[in-house]
């Protein structure tokens, strides 16, 4: 790693992508962290707040990952002076309802963040990756990819897409020593849901029956399993999807 080496990571300003931003920078990478809002990540109220050098290696850009030409654009402006060795492509959104009412835009504009962003990801990832010798590619899923979900056809079936976007570049981009793998974290306590599983919430007590640990996970456990991902004990992982779920999706 040399003081260049930089990671971009979409909808990097808060929850999952916040504590994955801080995990990176604290590693040693340059952040690019792209959002909306254009802001540098924070973490969660129960974590502890970045020290002053972990901030200093990341650097915000606004970004919206459903315009093509955007994405483009971020990605040339992250890379500007420095050598980008990975993307994490985070940036999600997660709309319910009963699947027979479900409004045809509500399923297009999850499927357009969720899926489609992903896979305009990784094809801008491509060339930077390759005039850096090659690198890495997370993509953050989900564990609902594999299950049924009442009033959540739209968000399985773009979970379910980000997994098969990484396998088929997974085997695609093998032999151009690009890997590209799948996150899928199961309940994460963030700050947008933090409220409504609170203890003693109908929702907590749900999880602690079905998640054979007790508890949901905290961002910190995703971000630390995706900063691995760039380590080269990782060198011959790619294509697959891992999943950080407590075992809640095999217990049930």
């Amino acid at each position: 790693m040399n003081n260049n080496d930089t990671i971009i990571v979409t909808g990097g300003s808060r929850g999952i992508g916040a504590a994955i931003s801080l995990s990176l920078a604290r590693a040693g990478y340059q952040v690019a962290c792209l959002s909306r809002s254009g802001d540098l990540p924070s973490a969660g109220r129960n974590s502890t707040p970045p020290d002053a050098a972990t901030l200093a290696r990341c650097f915000a850009l606004p970004c919206d990952v459903t315009s093509e030409s955007g994405v483009k654009a971020a990605f040339a402006k992250a890379a500007e002076g420095r050598r980008i060795v990975g993307v994490v492509n985070n940036a999600g959104i997660h709309l319910e309802g009963a699947s027979r009412e479900f409004p045809l835009a509500d399923f297009e504009r999850v499927m357009a963040t969720n899926a489609t962003s992903v896979f305009v990801g990784c094809q801008q990832a491509y060339p930077h990756l390759m005039a850096s010798g090659g690198g890495v590619i997370v993509n953050i899923g989900s564990f609902f990819d594999r299950m049924g979900v009442k009033q959540n056809l739209a968000y399985c079936a773009s979970k379910a897409a980000v997994g098969a976007i990484t396998r088929c570049l997974g085997v695609e981009w093998a032999n151009k020593n690009i890997r590209v793998i799948d996150v899928a974290p199961g309940y994460i306590v963030t700050d947008l849901n933090r409220d409504s599983l609170g203890q003693g919430s109908t929702l907590l007590a749900y999880l602690e029956k079905r998640i054979p640990g007790k508890a949901p996970g905290q961002p910190e456990d995703v971000a630390e399993l995706v900063t691995a991902m760039f380590s080269p004990a990782s060198r011959f992982l790619t294509g697959e999807t891992i999943y950080v779920d407590g075992a809640q999706g095999i217990a049930h």
